[in-house]
């Protein structure tokens, strides 16, 4: 096995980090990828290497972005919680105080907090339906409007795989008048100085490291499927990794699915989190509202999912599912291929991994696992 040099700067006390990001890029397990650590607000790991490309052709640089699927999750969950700090957004008001025309067909009494957790009874569109329907955010968010939960909402989680963003960010326009992507920009990622986008500009496509579909499905199609929540969910519309590498696909706004950036600019987002709502000087949340993200939504096998999950408001929670997080005031998220952010309150640290070479993990993946492994080890040798 050829050794691998990686780039960027790396703290001494967190080198098993860089140790393995070289050995998982020489092995190939890895095509190209970022790691980004902070603690206290403070970069302590933001390290990249590999190829930006299939080909290998393009080095993956600094700056390169990537597709980062569910983890752009997290940051739309952030917006809407910039709102509800602000007192412009209530968690227990219903959705339809904000959005009228939700309030029919069984959606009358669906909180704003049932969608952060995942637990509104709309994970999906009803057919027909195709990606490029999401494109339209505005019209996709009314169909949603129309439809009838697929199960009582507020009873148990079914992961909103790709109408998340939707939802949410139709709240976010209704209440302040921007969309989901104008907010972020202004709001979380300009005051951050963090290279993120939902709505991806024309004049950075050629920063993105486009993702390799995995080999295979991560969902057990086979498990019990109540309802067939899952299955109307996973083809609610049926996606496909490589239309993330379409123009239309990066220029939409898709806060459950289509944020591009890196592993740095995402720990520094995720670092407000970790720093009770304030990072470099900047606050975007109150400790309060900090706190209500570690607040059980849900415990239990998830409908979409089919693994036993935690949800708090807009974050995962350490479960059954994620055997590699510790237990403790921690929350996460994962991407489709196996990036994450993970937030440790107690320790006020951030993790978070970007990569174009996509695994078939269901919350993470083997090299994951190994990340998350190596950032605790070392938090608990050297803190």
């Amino acid at each position: 096995m050829t050794a691998v040099e990686i780039a960027g700067t790396i703290d001494p006390r967190w080198s098993t980090l860089g140790d393995l990001l070289a050995e998982n890029l020489a092995s190939g397990a890895e095509l190209g990828a970022s790691l980004a650590v902070t603690v206290d607000g403070e970069p302590v790991v933001d390290v990249w290497g590999g190829w930006a490309d299939m080909d290998r052709t393009q080095p993956w640089h600094g700056d390169t972005i990537t597709n980062l699927w569910s983890c752009t999750k997290t940051v739309t969950s952030l917006a809407i919680l910039i709102l509800v700090d602000r007192g412009k957004v209530a968690l227990d008001a219903t959705v339809a105080t904000y959005w009228p025309e939700f309030a029919v067909a069984g959606k009358e009494s669906i909180l704003v907090r049932h969608l952060l957790s995942h637990t509104s009874g709309v994970s999906g569109w009803d057919q027909p339906i195709a990606i490029g329907d999401l494109y339209d955010a505005p019209a996709a968010a009314a169909r949603l409007a129309a439809q009838t939960p697929w199960w009582e909402p507020g009873t148990c989680s079914g992961y909103h795989l790709l109408n998340y963003g939707h939802m949410l960010g139709e709240l976010i326009r209704r209440i302040d008048g921007r969309t989901l992507g104008r907010f972020v920009a202004e709001e979380i990622a300009g005051p951050l100085g963090a290279d993120f986008h939902i709505g991806l500009p024309d004049h950075d496509f050629d920063r993105v490291a486009d993702v390799v579909p995995p080999k295979g499905l991560s969902i057990d199609m086979s498990a019990p499927d109540p309802g067939q929540v899952r299955l109307k969910t996973l083809t609610g519309p049926l996606g496909d990794p490589r239309e993330s590498w379409t123009p239309a696909w990066r220029r939409a706004e898709i806060g459950a699915a289509n944020g591009f950036g890196n592993a740095r600019s995402l720990a520094r987002i995720q670092s407000v989190v970790a720093g009770g709502g304030m990072v470099d000087g900047v606050r975007l949340l109150s400790p309060e509202t900090v706190s209500r993200i570690f607040e059980l939504q849900s415990d239990g096998v998830d409908l979409v999912l089919g693994v036993h999950t935690r949800f708090g408001l807009g974050y995962g929670l350490p479960s059954p599912a994620v055997p590699f997080l510790p237990d403790g005031d921690i929350c996460f998220w994962t991407g489709f291929g196996g990036s994450i952010v993970v937030v440790d309150a107690e320790h006020r640290l951030i993790l978070a991994y970007a990569m174009n070479r996509m695994g078939t993990g269901l919350l993470g993946t083997t090299r994951t696992a190994q990340y998350v492994d190596a950032v605790f080890s070392d938090l608990h040798s050297h803190y």
